[in-house]
């Protein structure tokens, strides 16, 4: 399975930038990607915060994009145990003729044993006197620190992208809504004997078990695919409260290829009047995943920066969630 969408390393002096998934994985790294959309420097552009965790470092960066939508200014923080000093501070860009400037407050930053904090900190992104984005619950120490007032446009999350580990079982936490809830959400595929896709033989279809897969939401069971073998790709909409959501899932690596793969999930909300047709494909179709993972800027996909309430004229969601799920023998 082949996936265009790079995936950086955690970052220090001494290593080199690598967006090739299996040397991030082995390393034992953790990757989280939010991808938002604001207004900077006057015009619509994307700004991306990536949280990264292995075994030595806690890892931000904010990438701002360039002026041709592709070139990216960024700014990397290492949370290292003995390196305080670097868990508050700020660094500036010029972006077309203006300053952009990144502030961060991370010294009693919680954790709790994840990827990116919970609580007591603060990301802000400042331009034209302006905080155009605010993340964490410090939201006063930043407006203090920065100086500037909040900006008229709201930024919109755009995507997330996220890396999750297991043997059979994947878990994880998402809002398909900036103003939603969290939910829930656990993927596990298992065969009627009892085992786990890890018991397949590798380069065989299935070993002479017959896997199959279940999604679960809030702990309840939305989505269930038999013969998994057959079904490796595929889509259906299915419905999380009154919000309608697509799932789209390509586990081929997981069933034919040997050694450390992952399977992508996609979720992609849409408006309830909007048809599955419309947006891609019938839940009976096979699974375009080039076609969600494609490398056009997404500032150039999503339309304008101030679509009500983060859907578009289209009724689709600017919102996506991508699942990258590794499966560990």
């Amino acid at each position: 399975m082949q996936d265009p969408i790079g995936i950086p390393a955690c970052f220090s002096s001494v290593e080199k930038h690598t967006d090739d998934p299996a040397a991030v994985t082995r390393s034992g790294q953790s990757v989280f990607m939010y991808v938002y959309r604001t207004k900077i420097a006057d015009q619509c552009r994307l700004i991306t915060i990536t949280w990264c965790k292995n075994l030595l470092l806690h890892g931000l960066s904010v990438a701002v994009e360039g002026p041709d939508g592709e070139s990216q200014y960024t700014c990397k923080v290492e949370l290292k145990p003995w390196y305080f000093w670097r868990k508050q501070g700020s660094k500036r860009f010029v972006v077309d003729d203006k300053p952009v400037d990144i502030f961060w407050d991370l010294k009693a930053a919680k954790f709790n044993g994840e990827t990116e904090p919970s609580s007591e900190y603060y990301v802000a992104v400042v331009c034209n006197e302006e905080v155009v984005l605010l993340l964490g619950d410090l939201r006063k120490d930043a407006y203090r620190k920065t100086g500037c007032r909040p900006a008229l446009i709201d930024p919109i999350l755009v995507s997330k992208k996220e890396h999750i580990f297991g043997k059979k079982k994947f878990s994880t936490k998402a809002k398909f809504h900036e103003k939603g809830r969290f939910h829930d959400i656990s993927i596990e595929c298992k065969n009627r004997s009892g085992g786990s896709v890890g018991s397949m033989s590798n380069g065989n279809s299935c070993g002479g078990v017959d896997p199959e897969m279940e999604i679960r939401i809030d702990g309840h069971l939305v989505i269930h695919v038999k013969h998994l073998q057959w079904k490796f790709r595929g889509n259906e909409s299915i419905h999380v409260n009154k919000l309608r959501v697509e799932v789209y899932w390509d586990v081929h690596d997981w069933l034919f290829s040997p050694g450390l793969r992952h399977a992508l999930f996609i979720f992609k909300p849409l408006m309830s009047s909007t048809s599955p047709t419309s947006i891609l494909l019938s839940t009976s179709s096979s699974l375009p995943l080039s076609s969600l993972t494609s490398t056009t800027p997404l500032s150039s996909q999503t339309g304008s920066c101030d679509a009500a309430e983060g859907f578009n004229a289209g009724g689709s969601s600017e919102f996506c969630l991508f699942l990258y799920a590794w499966k560990v023998e």
